[in-house]
């Protein structure tokens, strides 16, 4: 199937590693121009000229920077929009913050967390938002987590800021949709991929314990993989979804009751 996606510009924040990666992936094999964005500069460029190899360097654009940072995010999106074209897709792909256990949480590390898994989301939405809506043209894509859609026993900030997430996508694509610009949300479950938690708990000391879990609360009784998100992702930002906004799609292998 065709997304036509061909030489749109698709603009991913977190997409050095796992879903945001799986997510500029799917995106390229469909032709679309991808601007990328991480942290960390090394593992960027690291990413960036595997698949300028693979794919072509002239379909994509890359610059290291914090995601968090309005100021960061705004310089991001101006330089996308001056050097590689209008943006017509985004994907707001922060990645958490640790949190202790239980409610005993100090306010430094609250807060932190809520910015990182929250306040990052709306400040790119924000920004494209800004570019998108005058076009009448554009797809916002917000990476949650099932976490964010029950009770699960997860960090508190963590899970509250995906919950929050959620509601903002909704609120979002109900302020924007007469633009014709549509928002929606992945939720994704226990993905896997190198160097994530979940790897260091499926390969660890407790190895048989998490793997047990697994297959007693997913009913597919594996973990996902960052592709498994990418394609839904690929297709939620593509015209062909031109009538799906306002939707939190669970990718969860079939966990979420």
């Amino acid at each position: 199937m065709d997304l036509q996606l061909k030489d749109k510009v698709i603009f991913v924040a977190g997409a050095s590693r796992g879903i945001g990666l799986g997510i500029v992936e799917a995106c390229l094999a469909e032709g679309a121009k991808l601007a990328i964005t991480a942290r960390g500069a090394e593992a960027l460029e690291v990413s960036r000229a595997r698949l300028a190899d693979q794919y072509g360097a002239d379909r994509l654009w890359a610059m290291a920077g914090d995601m968090r940072s309005p100021t960061d995010i705004e310089t991001a999106v101006s330089r996308i929009e001056a050097e590689f074209g209008p943006i017509f897709g985004a994907v707001a792909n922060v990645g958490l913050h640790p949190c202790p256990p239980g409610f005993e949480i100090d306010d430094e590390t609250w807060d932190a967390g809520i910015d990182q898994n929250f306040d990052s989301a709306f400040r790119l939405a924000r920004s494209v938002l800004r570019r998108m809506v005058p076009r009448n043209e554009g797809s916002l894509l917000m990476i949650s987590s099932i976490a964010g859609l029950g009770a699960l026993g997860t960090q508190l900030t963590y899970g509250a800021s995906k919950a929050a997430m959620n509601h903002l996508s909704k609120e979002l694509a109900h302020l924007v949709g007469k633009s014709g610009v549509r928002v929606n949300t992945i939720a994704p479950g226990n993905i896997i991929f190198p160097g994530n938690w979940w790897e260091q708990c499926s390969t660890g000391p407790d190895a048989d314990k998490w793997n047990g879990w697994i297959k007693r609360e997913v009913p597919m009784r594996r973990f996902g993989k960052p592709e498994e998100i990418g394609v839904p992702a690929a297709f939620l930002l593509s015209p062909l979804a031109s009538f799906i906004t306002g939707v939190t799609l669970p990718v969860d292998g079939g966990q979420t009751k």
